[in-house]
Parts: C-alpha cells; sequence; structure tokens
C-alpha cells in the first residue's frame, strides 16, 4: 500500500467519527460535538436579567465581553439539583453567536464513530426530542447527543 493510499483511508476513518464533550445532567450523560465548545470554565458569578425566560440565568463577564448563560437542566426541562464543586460552564459558539451552558459536571472528551449513533427516536430519552440529534452508544453506555441549536433556538434552515 502507497502513502497515498493510507492517507486517504485515514481522512475516510476522520469522517467517520465525531469528537464529544461529554458532560453530565441529573445523573445522565450527554455529549455535545466538541466543534461547537470553546471552553470549560468553574461557576462564576452570573448576573440575572429581569423577564427573561426562567431557563436564562442571566449574563456573566468573560475576558471583558458580556456572555449570556443557559441553565441547561430548565431548557431540557430536567429536575433541579443545586450546583458542586464540579458544575461548569461550556462556553459554546454556535453560527458565530457565543453562550455558556451550566452542566454538573464535565467527564472527558470521547470520540465515536458515526455508525454507532442512533436517531433520538430509537432510544427511550427522557428529553424532549427536537433536543437531541442522536444516542451514541459505547457498549452499553450511551450518551444523548444534544442539538445546541435548538437549545438557544437558531432555526435549522
Amino acid at each position: 500500500m502507497d502513502t497515498n493510499t493510507n492517507i486517504r483511508n485515514d481522512e475516510a476513518k476522520i469522517r467517520d467519527e465525531i469528537q464529544l464533550v461529554v458532560f453530565k445532567l441529573a445523573n445522565e450523560e450527554y455529549a455535545i460535538d466538541i466543534g461547537h465548545v470553546n471552553e470549560i470554565r468553574k461557576m462564576t458569578l452570573i448576573t440575572r436579567v429581569p423577564r427573561t425566560s426562567d431557563y436564562y440565568l442571566g449574563v456573566m463577564n468573560l475576558r471583558g465581553s458580556v456572555l449570556p448563560v443557559i441553565d441547561l437542566k430548565k431548557r431540557l426541562n430536567l429536575p433541579s439539583q443545586k450546583q458542586t464543586d464540579d458544575s461548569r460552564i461550556i462556553i459554546l459558539k454556535v453560527d458565530d453567536i457565543p453562550f455558556g451552558v451550566t452542566v454538573d459536571a464535565v467527564s472527558e472528551v470521547t470520540i465515536i464513530e458515526k455508525s454507532d449513533i442512533e436517531p433520538p427516536s430509537s432510544v427511550d430519552i427522557n428529553v424532549e426530542r427536537k433536543f437531541v440529534t442522536g444516542v451514541g452508544k459505547q457498549g452499553s453506555r450511551l450518551l444523548i447527543m444534544l442539538n445546541v441549536n435548538e437549545i438557544i433556538g437558531i432555526a435549522n434552515d
């Protein structure tokens, strides 16, 4: 096999995988495509903004910029839990719109084969289907993959 064939095989393998940031919400494992993740931060002061949706926590200061923050459990209608030392804000960027989402804990970054992703309708999950792009399977482990566009209300055209 020549070098060009090896490079093409490696590129095909990369296209058949997706890299995910895995985190916990209400004792379940969720994931977001790492392409949307800018950074992960410890919890910080969030200033409430009056007359906003209950899942909208408010805004935080990120290096001099004002960044909206969403309580992901409230957005997904999951049971509320107190913040802990493991709680984090995942800073996401979708269509050049930066925002933060709060999670109970960030577990890891993992790679999953696209062939191991099932449509959300094939698995019983506790989250409204519009928020889910798929369910990744890693052995007996299920990762609920979230639709970040739907979470912040950007329509997919």
